[in-house]
């Protein structure tokens, strides 16, 4: 049982209070360990992972309620269950420690058969906020998961100014039909795999997955410094891992896979598009068709990366960065200046 393995931390400063709930709590066996008063709990708490936090009140340095809203104020904390084990009498005290986040409260001395009823019932609320967090990061980036947290959902976007990135597979229609299915989604399963490693290195999200095609988004939710120069790292990061990939194909007799990634800067509506039942993070803008086109021109310009003039503006770095000129691209209005990047 996942409870049974779980640490505890007992934050006390009388020496008898922390040596016999250390003894009860090793007899219903969790691991135990303990801190004199709240600033040396929330060090240790800082620097090591606990399951539960035993936490008194009356404490000298911190007592228990300053340690709660520190907790309140550390997003990696804020999850973690905290039963108070105090002597401080009157329902007043009650209420501030649960409005402050604490979960449980038992009065000292504290009952062993209530102690053991409230720690399973407070870890297994805990094992269950764990998956859901899992599933959560499974299905979302790291980026989207904090910008939850922080912030919670709503349908709707704000205005951001991010850099769009779109990649996908050149040829990957004839490929998928010259091949069986299995091996197709094989080759999809290693193609992600690395795609989502260069982007996720330089601070990107990936907003949408249509077959081979991916949809990028740098500088949102999350803001992020430089996002045009991190488009640009990750698009070049990107080629060297299919570059490596393809030494792999070869040695298998596989035809190499080449791949197109358009890039544009700019102004976008980001944010959660669905219902509120289903929703994803996504954006959209004259900028991401922008970028969605610079990916298809790639193939008749014979590029690798295609970026607009805003993204090639934000760049430090100019070097092996060619003008293709003003070029004419379906669904835009105007002729675009593109640069090729190699």
């Amino acid at each position: 049982m996942i409870e049974k393995l779980a640490r505890l931390l007992i934050v006390d400063d009388t020496k008898v209070n922390r040596l016999l709930l250390t003894r009860n709590v090793e007899l219903l066996g969790y691991h135990a360990s303990i801190a004199e008063n709240g600033r040396i709990a929330m060090d240790m708490l800082n620097e090591e992972v606990f399951d539960l936090l035993l936490l008194d009140i009356e404490m000298p340095e911190m007592d228990g309620f300053e340690v709660l809203e520190a907790i309140k104020l550390i997003p990696a904390l804020r999850d973690l269950p905290v039963i108070v084990t105090s002597s401080v009498e009157g329902i007043d005290n009650i209420v501030r420690c649960i409005e402050l986040g604490a979960d449980d409260y038992l009065p000292k001395p504290v009952n062993q058969v209530l102690l053991k009823a409230r720690l399973s019932s407070s870890l297994e609320k805990k094992r269950l906020r764990d998956e859901q967090k899992m599933l959560l990061r499974r299905f979302a980036t790291s980026e989207v998961v904090q910008d939850l947290q922080e912030s919670g959902f709503a349908l709707g976007g704000r205005r951001v100014h991010a850099s769009v990135l779109f990649c996908d597979i050149r040829g990957f229609t004839p490929l998928s039909e010259s091949q069986p299915p299995e091996e197709t989604i094989e080759l999809l399963n290693d193609y992600y795999s690395l795609m989502f490693e260069a982007i996720e290195c330089h601070g990107g999200i990936v907003t949408m997955m249509i077959g081979d095609g991916l949809m990028v988004l740098f500088g949102a939710p999350q803001p992020l410094e430089d996002h045009a120069g991190c488009a640009v790292a990750a698009a070049r990061d990107m080629l060297r891992l299919m570059a490596k990939f393809n030494v792999d194909r070869v040695t298998i007799e596989k035809p190499e896979i080449n791949i197109g990634i358009g890039i544009a800067t700019g102004e976008v509506i980001a944010g959660y598009a669905g219902t509120q039942d289903r929703a994803t993070y996504t954006c959209i803008g004259d900028k991401v068709n922008l970028a969605a086109r610079l990916e298809a021109h790639t193939k008749i310009a014979n590029c690798s990366i295609l970026i607009d003039n805003a993204t090639r503006e934000a760049l430090v770095d100019l070097n092996n960065l060619e003008a293709i000129g003003q070029v004419p691209l379906k669904g835009i209005s105007e002729p675009v200046a593109v640069f090729s990047i190699q």
